[in-house]
């Protein structure tokens, strides 16, 4: 019995099975995430705009950063923040957290919604997500969350690492330009 050596025949685009990086090239994909990347930035620069102009929907003009308020103070020393953590975050609220606060919110929502610094953006945005996630301590029965594990902190902070690696920004928004810039190209961790 003799056998004869098997051909491969090479496959052509057309009959090869889609890999991750063709579904992210798709154009349906790319505006996908283009959209995601829009809400996403525009949930964190929302927060900014109404808790500095208090625009009346989580924060009333009394109580916004324009007319003495503060923002970070008032959830960390609020009724919001439960849980074994709850002395940790009401030691850290200061007129700096309330600046350092809203410039992490002010920044990812930008550079978000322009589609530049997404991996930075990924990185602060899921560190204060993380932050508030903890404070909120989903975790017992006197929980203010109806999911002790999954809430919206985790959905936005999976946003926000879906729209980096991604790169969300190249559609709909200025991340290509950004990447050519020479800074970038040097410092890769900026794109």
């Amino acid at each position: 019995m003799t056998t004869e050596p098997a051909t491969t025949v090479p496959r052509t685009t057309e009959s090869r099975p889609a890999t991750q990086l063709d579904i992210v090239r798709s154009d349906v994909a790319r505006r996908v995430l283009a959209v995601l990347r829009l809400a996403t930035g525009f949930i964190f620069l929302w927060a900014f705009l109404d808790k500095t102009f208090g625009l009346g929907y989580s924060t009333p003009a009394e109580r916004a950063w324009v007319n003495g308020g503060t923002p970070s103070q008032g959830f960390l020393l609020g009724d919001a923040v439960v849980g074994p953590l709850k002395p940790f975050f009401a030691a850290i609220a200061s007129p700096a957290s309330d600046v350092l606060f809203m410039l992490a919110v002010f920044g990812i929502g930008l550079a978000v919604m322009l589609g530049i610094g997404l991996r930075v953006s990924a990185v602060i945005g899921s560190f204060v997500l993380l932050a508030m996630y903890l404070a909120e301590w989903p975790i017992g029965m006197d929980a203010g969350s109806t999911n002790p594990i999954v809430n919206y902190h985790v959905i936005y902070a999976l946003s926000l690492t879906v729209i980096a690696v991604t790169h969300a920004g190249d559609t709909w928004g200025a991340g290509l330009p950004w990447k050519r810039l020479a800074l970038v190209r040097q410092a890769r961790w900026l794109i």
